[in-house]
């Protein structure tokens, strides 16, 4: 049922589809919401709100989160398209 993941991801907002690849590399760094929020200087509830896909978040706090975890623009989008949920 690959496929139906697949297309799931595909037809997902854009803020839900940032919002999981912030939670998944926060989860691999080992990172709480809060600590993230810490470091990137915005409110925990924001932070909740982001990866969830409520917020439409702007460039400068998407490039504040992604410094934040230690990698890059390039390396947050990277086969972002492609990317099996």
């Amino acid at each position: 049922m690959l496929i139906g993941h697949v297309f799931q991801f595909y037809i997902m907002s854009m803020e839900k589809k940032i919002g999981l690849r912030i939670k998944e590399i926060r989860i691999q760094k080992s990172l709480t919401q809060e600590q993230l929020a810490w470091e990137a200087d915005v409110d925990r509830t924001y932070m909740n709100h982001v990866e969830n896909g409520r917020k439409n978040i702007s460039i400068k706090s998407l490039e504040k989160i992604i410094k934040a975890l230690n990698t890059d623009f390039s390396t947050f989008f990277r086969d972002f398209k492609n990317k099996k949920v």
